[in-house]
């Protein structure tokens, strides 16, 4: 009966304590909901993103079982086809012809030439099961819906098509059904695609389907054993690795700092829980001498928590869902990191996904309700029947060697490599290094106050305001514990936001040091040697860099590396971007410098030689003479001599180009002369910027690409200063007895009052200094750990001391704020019967 009557009185305890404080009940849960909902949302707009681009890729690819494709645009020699249709275990090949291409309007596209009666028999959906083999007359073209609409094209009319250079006028045959919705995607005969576009004697690929029965990997090992070095191997799974790799590490670190927002949610449950239980510590007494065990009360309190996570939990997933949908529907699938720019894709609703975030949301809450839950049930009940101060002994000095502990892990966590191209130790080390800072904060704040509490400050609401913080660190660090965890959080964000956008910057000014620049759109070929002639001598220009990028295939795994041509290299510019060392190449070996990202992603260091499927034989091999610093390729590049490029390539086209004006010439006369020596073939597609326009653009680019990061610090920031008012808001008023006391001893309202808003002034400094502190310490891990090995580059610490200062003073002010509004309700009550209870 007693157990009964205890586990009522239990409930009906917490029930009137969630009544009695609202506000710190509703913002633990919220906290848990934001984290999980964004988290939710970032996967599943990820994961909607994903099917898309995994759409748009097989509407290209089809169904072959296998895909032999060149490594470079220029295709391999159309006599490997029938070596590869007579492999055994292959009951069916297809060549096809693969190029990027321009319609009118702008439109970029993907041209494919196929045999559709071979194509029928392995990839159906590319040749609509065989029924168009009817209609590729001369010129005929098949279109998919959404190219038709975007190109206004309709069957029976004609359709101009720009690819490698060159450009020809198609009659539509018909529509393409088996490409997906959105896909800009155009099928011709192969024979056209050959003839029209210059690719007389080569494919881009060969599409296999292997017979029944075949030992698939005895079939890939024969057909990787005859390949030459300008054609790989790859199927559905390296392109879907591909694809995943494209994207994977801005996916993972986006997801990570949602988890991360959580985590901070997890620290606002102990303080809400912490000073829940400080607050029932008689109630909780009470119900020990009525029958109630220590368990009992240590499942009460996780209980609260499960609850507390679990509502959180449930609104942050239809949060979450709705935050995916209207994300979608506004920016796309790319969340501003341009991996999946275009068409906005479907809602994918991910079941397993949303189980994994909800158990999260409620774990996070049930780990920060484990020690306030532990407290409950450990006070003996005949001191805390009487006892409602600090649970510490204010001449006992707070250890930090759990905090110690933590920090030295998190430390150590930051060398460890990182795990399948992941920096999973380095967000391990962020976590430890929060779970550090938090658990020293008793410490930490006892030791900040020590040189106030040994002054005579004259002010007698400050020294009291000092002296009791000083000698209840407990409650201090309770407090603290959700201010310094989304303090922390939003400071590392900021920090290494500010640190990338600045070094971006500085890249942009060494790595664009020209006055114009031009660059012909994908599909329409490069400018030939006559029209470079052309443009040189237009007149205001000094002299014009023509460049030439050619994407390579290195690996089937990976999205391709840029080959990128330039007249000499790095020539000046080598210095400035240069990561490391500089050396000279050996006598007669072919220099080459590469991106910081491919040098990471592939182990390459100065000095070693790489291969280059192009030149002679299809494999050139090169030294790599310096590591170049680059932010615009995360894939990786490699630049050559333009002279070196040509001899191995024979290609003269360029499509880029680097104009400088003479002395004395006019920006804008020089502009308007380039743009009336254009090709008029190019009319339209050739693009002429200056470098202040480029800065600007990839400065957009940039803050858009962060702006989810931006996001989660605005929303740190927003649940840092709810916590702080939350929780200082119940310190106070769990502390009526003391100002009754206080009234009782002669201590004027009016002192009261100042001493709260001193002590919420102070707590709101120690926790801006430990916040900004371990946030500046986790900043570097973000900066040296987890960029370089997420994108593999590089970046130097530049501090937003704005941002540092407005946080430390939104802090006071929001913390002396709340203790201001909190203890003037406090003082509401008569003195005499604030202690009444004790008499």
């Amino acid at each position: 009966m007693a157990e009964g009557s205890a586990s009522l009185a239990a409930r009906w305890m917490a029930a009137g304590e969630w009544r009695a404080h609202p506000g710190r009940v509703v913002t633990a849960a919220l906290a848990i909901a934001i984290g999980v909902a964004l988290g939710f949302a970032v996967h599943l707009i990820n994961a909607s993103a994903l099917n898309e681009f995994g759409r748009a890729v097989r509407a290209v690819n089809g169904e072959a079982d296998l895909r032999v494709r060149a490594v470079s645009p220029g295709g391999f020699d159309e006599r490997l086809y029938p070596r590869l249709a007579r492999a055994g275990g292959v009951a069916a090949a297809s060549p096809v012809v693969e190029l990027k291409a321009a319609a009118p309007g702008g439109v970029s596209l993907t041209l494919v030439g196929l045999d559709a009666l071979r194509a029928a028999q392995v990839t159906p959906s590319l040749a609509s099961g065989g029924r168009v083999a009817g209609v590729f007359g001369a010129d005929g073209v098949l279109v998919s819906p959404a190219l038709m609409a975007k190109s206004r094209a309709k069957i029976g009319s004609t359709l101009a098509l720009s690819a490698n250079g060159r450009t020809h006028a198609f009659r539509v045959a018909g529509a393409l059904p088996g490409a997906g919705d959105g896909q800009n995607l155009a099928v011709i005969d192969i024979a056209e695609a050959q003839w029209r576009f210059g690719r007389l004697g080569r494919i881009d690929r060969v599409d296999l389907r292997l017979a029944e029965g075949a030992d698939a990997t005895r079939v890939r090992s024969a057909i990787t054993a005859m390949l030459p070095a300008d054609a790989q191997l790859a199927d559905s799974r390296s392109d879907a690795r591909a694809s995943d790799n494209l994207s994977r590490a801005y996916r993972v670190n986006l997801d990570m700092l949602a988890l991360m927002a959580l985590l901070t949610g997890g620290f606002l449950v102990y303080s809400a829980q912490s000073l829940s239980v400080a607050r029932r510590r008689t109630q909780f007494a009470l119900l020990r001498v009525l029958g109630s065990t220590r368990r009992a009360l240590l499942a009460q309190v996780l209980t609260e928590g499960l609850i507390v996570g679990t509502v959180g939990a449930a609104l942050g997933l239809a949060l979450g869902l709705g935050l995916a949908r209207g994300a979608l529907q506004v920016f796309g699938g790319d969340l501003g990191g341009g991996y999946f720019s275009g068409e906005r894709p479907d809602l994918v609703f991910a079941p397993l996904a949303a189980a994994v975030f909800f158990a999260l949301g409620v774990a996070a809450s049930l780990v920060g309700s484990l020690i306030p839950a532990r407290e409950a049930g450990r006070a003996p009940p005949a001191v805390a029947l009487k006892n409602l101060g600090d649970a510490v002994d204010p001449n006992r000095r707070p250890t930090a060697r759990i905090a110690l502990a933590a920090l030295a892990l998190g430390a150590g966590a930051a060398f460890l490599p990182a795990v399948g191209g992941l920096p999973v130790f380095g967000y391990v080390s962020m976590a430890l290094l929060l779970v550090g800072g938090v658990a020293a904060m008793p410490w930490l704040a006892r030791a900040l106050l020590a040189p106030l509490q040994r002054l005579n400050l004259g002010a007698p609401p400050l020294d009291l305001a000092v002296k009791r913080l000083w000698g209840a660190p407990s409650q201090a660090s309770v407090a603290l514990a959700g201010v310094v965890a989304s303090t922390s959080l939003m400071i590392a964000m900021a920090v290494m936001v500010a640190s990338f956008r600045g070094s971006v910057e500085d890249w942009l000014n060494q790595y664009l040091p020209a006055d114009i620049y031009i660059r012909v759109e994908d599909g329409d070929g490069g400018l030939t040697p006559a029209e470079q002639a052309r443009l040189a001598a237009t007149p205001g220009v000094g002299r014009v860099e023509f460049l030439q990028m050619t994407p390579l295939r290195l690996d089937a795994e990976r999205p391709p590396v840029l080959l990128i041509a330039r007249p000499h290299g790095w020539g000046d510019a080598a210095d400035s971007l240069a990561v490391g060392r500089l050396i000279q190449p050996p006598p007669g070996a072919l220099p080459v410098w590469v991106s910081e990202p491919y040098a990471r992603l592939y182990g390459k260091h100065v000095g070693e030689t790489i291969d280059l499927p192009i030149g002679p034989g299809g494999r050139t091999r090169a030294t790599i003479v310096g590591v170049w610093r680059d932010y615009a390729r995360q894939s990786g590049a490699i630049t050559m001599r333009a002279d070196d490029f040509q001899r191995l390539t024979g290609d003269e086209t360029r499509a880029d180009a680097a104009v400088y004006l003479r002395p004395g010439a006019r920006l804008d006369a020089t502009l308007s002369a380039l743009e009336a020596a254009a090709p008029d073939r190019l009319a339209g597609r050739i693009q002429f910027a200056q470098p202040r326009q480029l800065r600007e653009m990839a400065l957009r680019l940039f803050d858009r690409s962060f702006a989810v990061t931006y996001l989660l610090e605005a929303i740190a920031i927003l649940v840092g200063l709810a916590g702080v008012a939350a929780t200082i808001s119940a310190q106070t008023l769990a502390r009526t007895k003391e100002f009754g006391m206080l009234r009782h001893l002669g201590v004027g309202r009016g002192q009261i009052v100042a001493m709260l808003a001193s002590e919420g002034a102070l707590l709101g400094g120690v926790g801006g200094v430990a916040g900004i502190g371990l946030g500046l310490v986790m900043s570097q891990v973000l900066i040296h750990v987890v960029n370089p090995q997420s994108f593999n580059w590089t970046m130097q610490t530049r501090l937003p001391w704005t941002l540092l200062a407005s946080v430390g003073a939104a802090l006071v002010a929001a913390a002396a704020g709340a203790a201001l509004v909190a203890g003037r309700r406090a003082l509401s009550a008569d003195a005499v019967r604030a202690v009444r209870e004790d008499w």
